[in-house]
């Protein structure tokens, strides 16, 4: 019998194992996720959505797309309307976001669709035949980027880049408080099983993190950190030139992060749209993810010219930039009473906290060379009716 791709990526991760020895977390994590053709997100199969693991505001409704596009019409406006404009696009999946900004950016604004440019950056190449199909008739807009190109002199342009639950799947360092000290979470076996095992830190950057991030982990609490983070920060600041970056995910400020009752950390897996807690299973056909620390994306942004100008829970920034003009909208356009209440729950999901995404995720914008900027998420909402 064949092996399977999950036997496969396994077997992979115990080999590197027996050679090496035992490896940190956040190794494991990059295997899992991000090994070719067998990580969770390099290999075949839909991950998004009612047929995968999870759903992100873009597939609960399209609607969240075309809100999005409002606040880039915006942020061209805010410009000064360039000649040139470019939309970067990270962790840019299937093309769903980018279909329904785009669709909404030809009626929001011809002006700036014609001088737009629209770059998908992402990390598995294969996908681009995917986000070809989807995007076909906006084909003259689209271009394609590695995320090693950031902060390249290959990638220099004006304009914005989004992201949509990306930094909550970058690898993270496990560590937990112990009696002896700080320790980190490596990976190794134990009778022929992936076990953890916890060792001094792999390196001194976990503890500064913790430092300059004034945590303090209580004994037998666990913390993920990311180190990742602050390099993509700083290589999206070195590619635009001017413009701003927005940032959709879920988490917390470092405080709320790292708070007493999160003994556990925030780590979970997602398989068919169901939670579990150990990594080690299905190993590159679950995800893997936590919530991540905006704390750390704010101060890594200040750190390279990024001004965080806007921070806010999700429903904060749909409400701003115009979801009860796009309810209405949408009632107005839908044929029978079923359709109305589709788009209510819809939005009602996207807006509503406990149990909606509404408080879960959050958005940050930062501006890189924009002095003062005036968002249209920044709007009192007693000035929307």
């Amino acid at each position: 019998m064949a092996e399977t791709s999950e036997n496969q990526l396994e077997k992979r991760i115990k080999d590197r194992i027996r050679k090496e020895g035992k490896i940190t977390f956040a190794s494991y994590m990059e295997m899992a996720l991000y090994e070719p053709e067998l990580g969770y997100y390099t290999s075949p199969g839909r991950k998004v959505g009612a047929e995968g693991d999870f759903y992100t505001s873009m597939n609960v409704h399209g609607a969240f797309g075309r809100l999005v596009a409002r606040e880039i019409c915006r942020f061209w406006e805010i410009l000064g309307s360039p000649d040139t404009f470019t939309v970067a696009e990270a962790g840019a999946g299937g093309g769903q976001l980018a279909q329904d900004i785009l669709d909404a950016i030809v009626e929001f604004s011809p002006a700036l669709y014609e001088r737009l440019t629209y770059r998908l950056i992402e990390k598995e190449p294969s996908l681009k035949e995917v986000q070809v199909m989807r995007l076909a008739s906006h084909r003259e807009k689209l271009a394609w980027s590695a995320p090693e190109d950031l902060g390249s002199e290959k990638l220099r342009f004006t304009g914005c880049l989004i992201s949509n639950e990306l930094f909550d799947a970058m690898p993270v360092h496990l560590v937990e408080m112990t009696k002896d000290g700080l320790k980190e979470v490596f990976v190794g076996e134990n009778e022929g099983a992936l076990a953890e095992y916890l060792e001094p830190p792999s390196t001194p950057d976990l503890a500064a993190h913790l430092e300059k991030y004034h945590v303090q982990l209580y004994p037998g609490q666990r913390g993920e950190i990311n180190l990742v983070a602050p390099q993509w920060v700083a290589g999206v600041a070195a590619s635009l030139e001017r413009g701003f970056v927005l940032t959709v995910d879920y988490g917390y400020q470092t405080e709320e992060l790292y708070a007493p009752h999160r003994k556990e950390g925030t780590l979970l897996c997602y398989h068919k749209h169901t939670t579990g807690e150990d990594p080690y299973l299905l190993v590159g056909e679950q995800d893997i993810t936590t919530h991540i620390n905006f704390s750390q994306l704010m101060q890594a942004g200040e750190e390279v010219g990024l001004k965080t100008v806007w921070y806010g829970e999700q429903y904060r920034f749909l409400l701003g930039v115009g979801l009860m003009e796009e309810l209405m909208r949408l009632e107005a356009m839908a044929e029978t009473e079923e359709e109305k209440l589709k788009h209510r729950l819809a939005l009602k999901k996207l807006m509503l906290p406990e149990g909606g995404m509404g408080d879960t995720f959050k958005v940050l914008i930062q501006a890189k060379e924009v002095d003062n900027p005036q968002l249209l998420c920044m709007r009192k909402w007693g000035n929307l009716f």
